[in-house]
């Protein structure tokens, strides 16, 4: 008797403990956490922020949305890195493209699934050095290998040396479908569905929860793309040049301020940078404004120049970016500044450090190197001339070169040429 209900209770208690994994399992929740354009340092900042927030919730797992062309290396490998060691479960979902960084990403994953019209490879980088290249690789490698996916066929979608038979002839780049991806051991399931998806892993009970990119970041990843960045520059710099060819504040200064403002913004919502580059920026400019004012060029005009362009660089997360942005922006900037001015846009700020009086002729006013007056005057040598000696014409004693040789002292001779402050002579 007592056997049996010994069985019972347990019996009992298996069927709470199961009931209560079911219910906690109904509870759990799935989130949707997107990675879409290009990889940069708001998009680590963004996932980074965004899983150490979900690992407090304690989701059953977490689904990486997946739509990229890639972006800079060393972000993805930050992001590869928060996402292969995360305590949370995790799914790559490849719901239209995983190329260049993206493929590193993807495959940091536990578990990558592929919509059925997706594609993943060509993750070459650029520039394609050998040693950049051998980084890549090993990167690749090494995720590749501690997910146990096909690390093969992944460094063949950075090398483009590797051959693969039946796959990728020597010379190109290997880029999968989402069937040769499972195939081909890259992924794990290609389906369009988040119902098949979840079954698939045994977490049709869980609740999906999407979590979106805020309006911040959206702008932020934007507007640290180095082509946007050197737009932006390229719009302040011009919108300053118009403003300082144009009387009074108007559609220059308002466009100056927008692109500036536009690109030191974005970039510290992005992480680039603090504000510490915005004030060097500004400093340097004023610093160019009293340089304008006071006549001369000296030590404002050289510190304003250095602090704009260290501003400008320290506003972004990479140094060569930024000096391709600045040098973009320079002589976009330079050749409208010389259209402008031949327009005949001129600046009363710039009038008073740069001389622009004329003094003509007609006026009285003469240069003192100007000769043209003794072309065809007549003469006396009152030197030797070797070619070169005195003369006098009229009364006034005049340097001479001799036009046919050697002149003796005291020889009649007669202007010939005059060449601006040079007179040129023949005895006669």
């Amino acid at each position: 008797m007592k056997k049996t209900k010994s069985i019972i209770l347990l019996i009992f208690m298996a069927i709470l403990i199961v009931s209560s994994n079911g219910y906690a399992d109904e509870k759990r929740d799935v989130y949707i956490v997107p990675i879409k354009g290009e990889i940069n340092k708001a998009t680590y900042n963004f996932l980074n922020h965004t899983m150490n927030k979900l690992i407090k919730e304690d989701p059953a797992a977490i689904i990486f949305e997946i739509d990229t062309y890639g972006g800079l290396i060393n972000e993805a490998e930050k992001i590869k890195s928060l996402i292969m060691y995360s305590p949370i479960p995790t799914i790559s979902y490849v719901n239209s493209k995983a190329e260049s960084a993206g493929v590193l990403i993807t495959i940091a994953a536990e578990k990558v699934v592929m919509a059925n019209s997706a594609t993943i490879g060509s993750a070459e980088t650029i520039p394609n050095t050998e040693k950049i290249l051998s980084m890549w690789r090993g990167l690749l490698r090494d995720t590749a290998q501690y997910r146990n996916r096909n690390s093969e066929v992944i460094e063949a979608m950075a090398d483009r040396d590797i051959e693969i038979e039946g796959l990728v002839a020597k010379g190109k780049l290997v880029n999968l479908t989402s069937s040769e991806a499972v195939q081909y051991g890259i992924a794990d399931l290609t389906t369009d569905s988040y119902y098949e998806m979840l079954n698939y892993f045994n977490l049709e009970n869980a609740n999906v929860q999407r979590i979106d990119e805020s309006l911040q970041i959206k702008l932020a990843k934007y507007i640290s793309n180095p082509y946007i960045s050197s737009l932006l520059l390229t719009l302040g710099f011009i919108g300053l040049v118009v403003e300082i060819l144009t009387p009074g504040f108007g559609i220059g200064g308002t466009v100056s301020i927008i692109g500036f403002g536009l690109y030191f913004g974005g970039n510290i919502l992005a992480g680039n940078s603090h504000w510490t580059s915005l004030a060097l920026f500004v400093t340097g400019l004023i610093l160019l404004v009293i340089e304008a004012i006071v006549p001369g060029f000296g030590f404002p005009g050289i510190s304003g120049i250095i602090l704009v362009i260290v501003g400008t660089i320290l506003a972004m997360d990479s140094l060569g970016i930024a000096i391709f942005s600045l040098s973009i922006a320079i002589i976009i900037t330079t050749i409208v500044t010389i259209i402008l001015i031949k327009m005949g846009f001129k600046s009363k700020m710039l009038n008073k450090i740069v001389l622009d009086t004329e003094y003509k002729d007609e006026k009285g006013y003469l240069s003192v190197d100007s000769m043209s007056q003794y072309m065809n005057k007549k003469g006396t040598s009152i030197t030797e001339l070797r070619p070169a000696g005195f003369i006098d014409i009229e009364g006034i004693k005049l340097d001479a070169l001799s036009d046919g040789g050697f002149i003796p002292k005291g020889i009649s001779i007669e202007v010939v040429r005059v060449e601006g402050s040079k007179i040129f002579v023949r005895r006669l």
